[in-house]
């Protein structure tokens, strides 16, 4: 969870079950103090319950993903061609083929290992080349991970969950009047 979604947002003011603006739902964040859940491109908070759409959202999700895999497919295709018509050789296509295969594989593992834990930010830097080279490997691995949940709903779950054991645990330990605790 990010530092601006870590701390407790006391602007909302309401009881438990008052819907809450920024996902519309009513759960237990709506209208509560304490950590929000952090959105998911695509999904927005709606991971946190799996409401309001979030079926509807993996299954076009999924669908786009697949299409723009497709779609690299397609520009792959014609780069291959390009090179076949061009007749710079044999080791030349070769080369473009393993570097397009090893790359889209790497982008793969990368953008899967992303959804369960948050990449470092000077690593995903230097990978950024590789990962524009291996898009159909990103393109897949969402495509995958769209299948099973909201790509990095895991992640996002875990950090809530621990964000609010966290807040939970402050709040409890701050309730009653201090001036009855006995002194040593």
């Amino acid at each position: 969870m990010s530092a601006e979604n870590g701390t407790p947002d006391t602007s909302t003011a309401g009881s438990q079950g008052s819907p809450d603006t920024t996902t519309g739902s009513t759960g237990p964040t709506a209208g509560a103090t304490g950590p929000r859940p952090e959105p998911i491109r695509f999904f927005g908070t709606t991971w946190l319950n799996h409401d309001h759409g979030y079926a509807a959202r993996r299954v076009a999700a999924a669908a786009g993903s697949l299409a723009a895999a497709a779609a690299a497919c397609l520009v792959l295709r014609l780069t291959y061609e390009g090179l076949r018509i061009s007749e710079t050789g044999g080791i030349v296509t070769l080369l473009m083929v393993v570097m397009f295969t090893i790359c889209s594989a790497l982008a793969f593992r990368h953008t899967w290992d992303g959804f369960t834990r948050r990449p470092d930010p000077d690593r995903q830097a230097s990978l950024r080349g590789l990962l524009a080279v291996g898009f159909l490997g990103s393109l897949l691995a969402y495509f995958f991970r769209t299948l099973i949940e909201a790509p990095g709903e895991k992640l996002h779950r875990e950090e809530y969950e621990t964000a609010r054991k966290q807040y939970e645990k402050r709040t409890t330990r701050r309730s009653g009047n201090p001036k009855k605790r006995r002194r040593p």
